[in-house]
């Protein structure tokens, strides 16, 4: 309609009134209308996704206007369900829709960044020295210049620099370093493949072709259960959140699913429509509490108890009482419950546990030639020996029988295996069982003990056998080991054992009420509930645990708490039941596909990786203030004098007996070693060997604080390593960055405590150890601000990648919606500028070198059966070093520098020659290969003529589909029969009908794709059944990749044995000592008081991404945040939104108080992650600004964590290894008295202390 009347002003059409004059009709202008229509008006829509590790991998629209994005929404169109299963979509959460936000937001990292200081000095350099690798060295190698720039870290005073620039010095740094120390030198963090899985190879690619060091990052965020290790022998393998539908008894044990899984929620609500039950397990009245017919509230760090005693309900009544005979069936063929175990006789006249029998300990080893000392052995029906068919003896070396078939490995005749010796023994033996649970820290130990003997006699039925040797000896089984260990009165007489519930003995529901707080008429109706429901559904009752539980130092004792309850039940592996646990997006599925890639695999083998947590307990010194001693975590049983009393000694056998991985590998540059050797007339591993024995070579990590084995160069990429995940915060930016801290406590040599004796003691610890660092992000975090290079890295929805969870079995796409805005790059183009700059670079500095790596003993390989019994150090004299056995493998890799970049462009013909794998399997891949020839196109020349490209991001993406079963039906009918022919029963019907089936990348552009069945999954990608763990074990009788093929519940490595965990037991949480040395030491006028901290996922944010983003702030309070209880808050004078800081010896942070009714007393929260970049005044005890999460925090590595070398207690990337827990700690809270910003602005201002007011 016409607008001509709307411009003037005094002449208006006048409307009809209506309503008795009460109402006009009026013709108003309505432009304002356009502004709004144009808002959201679009071009067009691109799919893509959030690269952030939540686990929620959702596929949004992204809306694109003149180029820009305009706004996002949730994608609605995922492949249907089966029709008696809700859809998956909708998918996504408010922190997802906010992202657009960032791309063109303030904090956006722009252009490539360096720090002032530097710049000017590298400049300089440059100025005196033609060649960018000396001028760099004048740099580092000059102490006062370092310090000039190391200082400066986290203190601003970033400037703009050029792509040129900046990828000349870092890569005249990576070739100064890997000429002076060692390319093992240099490290790369970057975590969680799945959420951008081309992104993270980008990165890995380069390292691992320079020989660089990729470190990991699942069991450093701590989402790594070791549990899941020791008992099946994988790192974890959950349920897809579709299969909690199929179940009909659900518990969420610490996962808050609304707040931290939302997208799979929907699936948590929608199955109590059908008559689920659920319960809910958490010490706070958490989110999740709302959505359960039961809340039960254990008191923090004390779950494996309240575990045990419903496992106690389960073994009573379901397995002794009354025995269930699915159950039974379960155990006897899945679990290890049935195998024999070796009685020690101890001095005090009682037995204990020893290792599991094995085929070689008997007369003529059953007849088994193959592996005998890796056969587990039980009692078949009739009452004879037998090794089962199975274990892992039978893995390695033969073929045929690696398989859960009940038969004789030797006759193939079927068995029936006794699960008891009950009705069949020789004798009655007492055997010795250690207690924990008596233990107090300390008189302020907030945590309740029940006191009862330090170690606990049980009658146990035996058997006497003859063994090969000529001598005798007792065996029992894991069974009535497991029975006697919960505390099971079976008819013995047993005075440690329960009679009823009420009775107070290790672990009945009485004991249990007495250390959690819950009542035991609650604990023994749950798990008699849990337990019945698993009965009549054949295992449909589920656990859903999360990463809350799995903080906790002692975090294995309470998954294995769980896991029992599940196996006891039958759960494990049938839908609707089993184990669920949700922590990271740790779920890469193409994994096969994408791990050549990533670590180089097609150019050499094999690449360099290291466990995070070790590597940050090491060099940034935190073992240089522990507290926690061996002897204090040692069982009353165990013999104390085989163990030092530090942690860091223990970590370092670990890694010289070839267990543990190390980085820095070598006290000596690893490439120097190849021309030592030849002029020593060995071979270059003979040297080595040689070397290390005589002590001319020594381990790195036994001489941390010897500047020639410092880590020199870190890579950060699609993390925030210092501003969410780096626990023990203040110690990295002392000790790695050398700049300011805020360190409270004292080292092992100012407090005179005892120090290490096999890593060497400075009074003088190494400080600003690195000499670069490089973070690759979008916007300025915390990490970027205390590094030295900002890179700016392409946003989500400008550039091409993969994404997938274990949330859901589809992969889909992060897509280059827009062009990346300013000057950024997507990560695969950032690293190829890198790799390129770096091989112009070596021109007269390296040239085609060998290079001497030490790789671990690995699992899921025949090493894994290097150590069979006893623990023996080659250093001690105890052994021979054998690479490969008694110590790490020792390998030469051939190393060609300046075709560093034609190799990362391209696949090399290692793809052709010897294939590709996982886990314990391999096949070929020459058809592959040859089908990326004709899709990528070929290099035309150099090094890599005739090679398939890998150009761009979507060459990298089809190489990755292309190789991965999952992804490519031919591939996975190809997995499949390499798994036969070594089970000898065919599997590949789980993937023939989907042989022809081949992902591309526009494929899952278009739409999101299901992934294919694939033998290095446990669970199978069905359209008549979810996603499940262990499925294809039970149902496909595919051994568990452990020592006895089975469900793992008797962990009989010497060191488990020693630290009294071959059995579940209760253990507290560890005294870290980090409150009481600061306590009242710097006094405010405020009360102090210490409660423990946890750091549970928040609710506005994915750990610290959208911490900073303005629509999420607005949502929350704007800043960081602690809760804390009403009765903690009121003893201490706070009341909600005062500003309180919570320090210790490892720091100090300061945040506003929520005050919360939810919140029990002695517990204070706060959210992870919390940066120091959003509205935080300065600490009142290190006059620094706040802190974060991490700064009070300082890891404590736990022994049993570092085994290897011995079946499933192996090492592998991500797979095993310490793990960086932080719960158990503690710190000092008050309110604050002085707010001050530390910007002389005049905002600062007094909050009043408790003696003012007083006055």
């Amino acid at each position: 309609m016409s607008k001509f009347l709307d411009r003037f002003r005094y002449f208006k059409q006048k409307g009809e009134t209506f309503a008795d004059g009460h109402g006009q009709e009026l013709n108003v202008n309505r432009d304002w209308e356009d502004g709004y229509r144009s808002r959201w008006q679009h071009d067009k829509i691109v799919r893509s996704t959030h690269g952030v590790n939540c686990t929620g991998s959702c596929s949004w629209k992204i809306y694109v206007k003149n180029g820009l994005v305009t706004w996002e929404t949730q994608q609605t169109d995922y492949p249907r369900t089966r029709p008696d299963l809700p859809n998956h979509e909708p998918r996504g959460c408010p922190r997802g829709a906010s992202y657009s936000w960032y791309l063109y937001s303030a904090n956006r990292v722009k252009y490539p960044m360096m720090r002032k200081r530097l710049m000017k000095l590298w400049r300089e350099a440059k100025a005196l020295h033609s060649d960018p690798v000396d001028a760099w060295g004048s740099i580092v190698s000059d102490t006062e210049k370092a310090k000039e720039y190391k200082q400066a870290r986290g203190r601003g005073g970033f400037v703009r620099s050029s792509w040129k620039e900046v990828n000349e010095l870092i890569a005249a740094s990576n070739v100064y370093t890997a000429k002076q120390y060692g390319p093992d030198r240099i490290i790369g963090f970057s975590p969680i493949p799945a959420m951008s899985m081309v992104s993270y190879a980008a990165g890995a690619r380069y390292l691992s072709l320079i020989g660089g060091v990729c470190l990991s990052f699942y069991d450093w965020y701590c989402d790594l259960p070791p549990a899941s290790p020791m008992t099946w022998g994988e790192q974890t393998d959950v349920p897809e959140s579709a299969d909690w539908y199929n179940s009909s008894y659900i518990i969420a044990w610490g996962s808050n699913v609304p707040q931290t899984r939302t997208p799979d929620a929907h699936f948590f609500t929608e199955v109590r429509y059908k008559g689920t039950k659920t319960v809910a397990v958490t010490p706070d009245y958490a989110e999740i509490a709302k959505l359960c017919d039961h809340w039960l509230n254990p008191k923090q760090g004390t779950d494996s108890a309240m575990a045990l005693a419903m496992g106690h309900v389960i073994l009573n009544e379901f397995h002794v009482q009354r025995q269930t005979e699915y159950f039974a069936d379960y155990v006897r063929t899945y679990t290890d419950m049935p195998m024999l175990v070796l009685l020690e006789q101890r001095a005090e006249g009682h037995y204990a546990a020893g290792r599991m029998l094995r085929a070689s300990d008997l007369v003529d080893g059953l007849g088994q030639e193959n592996n005998p000392e890796w056969k587990t052995v039980a009692i078949n029906q009739n009452g004879e020996l037998t090794a089962p068919q199975g274990s892992i003896g039978y893995r390695w070396g033969e073929k045929g029988k690696w398989n859960l078939e009940q038969r004789d490995g030797v006759s193939g005749e079927e068995v029936k295996l006794q699960l008891s010796l009950l009705d069949n023994y020789d004798e009655i033996a007492e055997v010795g069982f250690p207690y924990f649970g008596g233990i107090k820290t300390s008189e302020s130990d907030p945590f309740n003990s029940v006191e009862l003997k330090d170690v606990l006699l049980h009658k146990l039925p035996v058997k006497r056998l003859q063994l090969a040797d000529g001598s005798t000896a007792l065996v029992t089984s894991v069974y009535d080991l497991t029975l006697a260990n919960y505390g099971i009165e079976r008819g013995l007489n047993d005075e440690n054992c329960a009679q009823s519930y009420d009775d107070v003995k290790a672990y009945s529901p009485a004991w249990a009420e007495l250390v959690t707080g819950v009542s035991k008429e609650n604990i023994v109706r749950i798990a008699r509930e849990f337990a019945e429901n698993a009965e009549k559904t054949h295992g449909r009752s589920m656990i859903i645990v999360g990463a809350g539980v799995n903080h906790w130092y002692h975090m294995d004792m309470t998954y294995r708490g769980l896991i029992n309850m599940l196996i006891f039940c039958g759960c494990v592996g049938q839908s609707g039941g089993g184990w669920a646990h949700y922590v990271g997006q740790e779920k890469l599925r193409p994994q096969t596909g994408w791990t050549p890639l990533a670590f180089g695999l097609d150019w050499q083998r094999p690449p360099r990786h290291m466990n995070s947590t070790s590597f940050f307990y090491n060099h940034s010194s935190q073992w240089r203030y522990e507290t926690v001693g061996t002897e204090e975590l040692l069982s009353p049983m165990a013999d104390k004098s085989r163990f030092s009393t530090s942690l860091i000694d223990l970590n370092v056998r670990a890694e010289r007996m070839g267990w543990l991985p190390s980085a820095p590998q070598l006290g000596t540059n690893p490439l120097h070693i190849a021309e030592q050797a030849r002029a020593a007339g060995l071979s270059p591993v003979d040297y080595t060997v040689k070397s290390l024995k005589d002590g001319s070579i020594r381990f790195a990590a036994e001489q941390p604080d010897d500047e020639k084995n410092f880590p020199r160069n870190l890579f950060v990429w699609r993390s925030n390593l210092l501003g969410s995940s780096g626990k023990g915060h203040e110690y990295m930016l002392k000790y790695l960055l050398g700049t300011e801290h805020g360190i409270q406590g004292q080292d092992l040599g100012q407090q005179g405590g005892v120090k290490p004796e096999d890593v060497e003691w400075k009074d003088n610890a190494g400080e600003g150890k690195l000499d670069l660092v490089v973070t690759l992000d979008f916007r300025m975090s915390s990490t970027c601000l205390y590094s030295d290079i900002v890179l700016p890295t392409a946003t989500w929805y400008e550039k091409d990648d993969m994404n997938t969870s274990d949330m859901h079995p589809f992969i889909h796409p992060l897509s280059a919606a827009v062009d990346p805005a300013w000057e950024s790059k997507s990560d695969w183009e950032i690293y190829k500028g890198i790799a390129d700059a770096f091989s112009r670079m070596c021109d007269g500095h390296l040239g085609k070198e060998t290079d001497i790596v030490t790789l671990p003993i690995q699992h899921d390989s025949a090493a894994e059966l290097a150590q069979p019994f006893g623990v023996k150090d080659w250093k001690k004299g105890e052994c021979d070093l054998i690479p490969g056995k008694t110590a790490p493998h020792i390998i030469a890799v051939e190393r060609d520098y300046p075709n560093t970049y034609a190799r990362f462009t391209s696949l090399g013909p290692l793809m052709d020659t010897l294939g590709n794998g996982g886990k314990g399997i391999s096949w070929n891949t020459q058809t592959e290969v040859d089908f990326l020839k004709q899709l990528n196109y070929t290099q035309p020349d150099g090094v890599a003529a005739g090679r398939p490209k890998i150009e761009t991001a979507i060459d990298a993406a089809e190489v990755i589909l292309s190789l991965a079963p999952e992804t490519n039906g031919q591939v996975a009918v190809k997995a499949w029969q390499a798994l036969s022919n070594i089970t000898g029963r065919d599997h590949t019907h789980l993937a023939l009908n989907k042989e022809d089936e081949k992902i591309r990348f526009r494929d899952i552009q278009a739409q999101p794709r299901k992934i294919i069945s694939s033998p290095t999954w446990s669970g199978l990608e069905d359209e008549h059944v979810s996603y499940n763990a262990c499925y294809t074990n039970v149902h496909e009788l595919i051994p568990w990749r452990t020592l006895s093929g089975r469900q793992q519940l008797y962990q009989d490595h010497e060191w488990m044995r020693a630290f009294g965990e071959s059995l579940l037991v209760y253990r507290p949480p560890i005294d870290t000592r980090a409150a009481a040395p600061v306590m009242g030491k710097s006094p405010n006028g405020n009360k102090e008081k210490a409660l423990n901290f946890l750091t549970p996922h928040q609710k506005w944010g994915i750990h610290s991404t959208y911490s900073d983003n303005l629509l999420m702030l607005t949502l929350g309070r704007g800043g960081p945040i602690v809760w804390l209880s009403e009765d903690d808050a009121k003893e201490l004078g706070i009341e909600d939104n005062d500003w309180i800081e919570a320090f210790n010896a490892n720091g100090a942070l300061t945040a506003r108080a929520v005050v919360s009714q939810r919140i029990p007393a002695g517990m204070t929260m706060m959210y992870h992650a919390q940066e120091r970049i959003v509205n935080i005044p300065g600490s009142e005890i290190t006059s620094q600004r706040g802190g974060i999460h991490n700064s009070v925090t300082r890891i404590s590595p736990k022994p049993t964590h570092m085994i290897g070398g011995y079946a499933q207690l192996a090492y592998g990337f991500n797979y095993y290894g310490t793990v960086g827990s932080n719960r158990d700690e503690f710190v000092v809270v008050r309110k604050m008295n002085r707010i001050d910003w530390l910007d002389e602005e005049g905002n600062d201002y007094s909050q009043g202390s408790q003696q003012e007011k007083a006055k």
